[in-house]
């Protein structure tokens, strides 16, 4: 496989990218309750787009469904479940604080837990201090946390500046307690995705062995991946359409056009999937370390979303000083990326020197003898 990180810092900005703007289509939406537009859009995320994919890049998806024990499938499927829950939350994140607010804390929650998660529950982590390219590559989840609370920060100033009408001016349902809440829950439940992947990686590596470009090896994770958050979404947002009493809506005329807002559903369900499709190519080529794409992906959305969040004018009444901290935020944001790059091009170097290194022992005459008179032909 292939290892470029600095292309995966790439692929990974593109699918921040990507992250902070999937629900800009949802603003489109006309007549419709939050549960009926969310299950609409979660369909196109979770379900068609990531099949449609998988169908396309992975020759004989079926069969490479067929070789892994069906404990991994499983795993990987209920730890999307629990994503799923996080994924309900960040959706009411941003229904209560906004785009950039809501991103930044979420997401400040999810970075630590999902980046670090993997090689704590794979007994790894302690390998990571040994090394000068797990320092370099900690050091820089460390920066990106500092930069996720930079940007919170902001958002701490920003609800003390603006007032109650002001806040409700720029988010329709503003409300900074209901917000920090879902925005907890979200953060930590969201991080099962990376435990998902992380236990569902026997699937890309059965993918590549049936044929699948290595660049595309993650899309059948995704798919049990998302099948699990598509079972939590179906349920809640079921329940919510019975009891609302807003069943209708995906059948009645409604303001704008029904059509409408099923295609800025399904816009906003690809853009939502492009994050991951684009996230999972660029840990492709992270390395080593490529848990630390977690940190990436997370840095850059908060990145986006920030933008977003200025380009919409959620900022707008608040003092300049509170604007700069953001984009101090921000840059901190980008530094994190740059380092979290630089430790996994460390870490490819150090694989490739240990290669080497028995590569070389291996054919010195000397210590192939030892290896012979040994017994030991490793």
């Amino acid at each position: 496989m292939e290892v470029n990180p600095m292309l995966g810092v790439l692929l990974h900005a593109i699918g921040g990218l990507a992250a902070a703007s999937f629900y800009i289509p949802c603003k489109r939406v006309r007549g419709w309750s939050w549960e009926t537009y969310w299950l609409v859009l979660g369909i196109v995320a979770w379900l068609i787009a990531p099949l449609t994919v998988a169908s396309l890049m992975v020759p004989d998806l079926l069969a490479v469904f067929q070789s892994v024990p069906a404990k991994v499938i499983w795993t990987c499927y209920f730890y999307g479940v629990l994503w799923g829950i996080g994924g309900l939350m960040y959706g009411l994140t941003m229904r209560y604080l906004g785009i950039s607010l809501g991103i930044a804390i979420a997401l400040g929650f999810c970075a630590a837990f999902g980046t670090l998660a993997p090689p704590v529950l794979n007994n790894e982590f302690s390998d990571l201090l040994e090394k000068s390219s797990g320092i370099a590559t900690l050091a820089g989840v460390a920066i990106c946390l500092i930069g996720i609370a930079i940007c919170g920060l902001a958002g701490i100033h920003k609800e003390k500046e603006l007032s109650a009408a002001q806040k409700q001016d720029t988010v329709d349902e503003f409300s900074f307690v209901k917000g920090m809440l879902v925005a907890i829950v979200a953060g930590v439940m969201s991080a099962c995705m990376a435990i998902a992947l992380d236990k569902g990686a026997p699937l890309a590596e059965a993918a590549i062995a049936h044929g699948a470009k290595s660049l595309w090896s993650q899309s059948p994770v995704f798919l049990i991946a998302f099948a699990g958050g598509l079972t939590t979404n179906l349920l809640w947002c079921g329940f919510l359409n019975l009891r609302n009493g807003t069943l209708g809506d995906y059948v009645r005329n409604s303001e704008g056009g029904q059509l409408a807002n099923y295609w800025w559903c399904a816009l906003g369900g690809v853009t939502w999937y492009l994050q991951f499709m684009f996230y999972g190519m660029g840990t492709t080529r992270m390395g080593p370390h490529d848990f630390s794409s977690w940190t990436i992906h997370m840095a850059f959305i908060i990145v986006f979303g920030t933008l977003w969040g200025l380009a919409l004018r959620e900022w707008r009444g608040v003092r300049s000083a509170t604007v700069l901290l953001v984009w101090v935020g921000i840059v901190v944001l980008v530094l994190s990326t740059i380092v979290v790059g630089w430790g996994n091009y460390l870490a490819a170097e150090e694989k490739e020197s240990d290669l080497g290194y028995k590569s070389s022992r291996r054919s010195c005459p000397i210590v192939a003898n030892e290896r012979i008179a040994s017994g030991n032909l490793a």
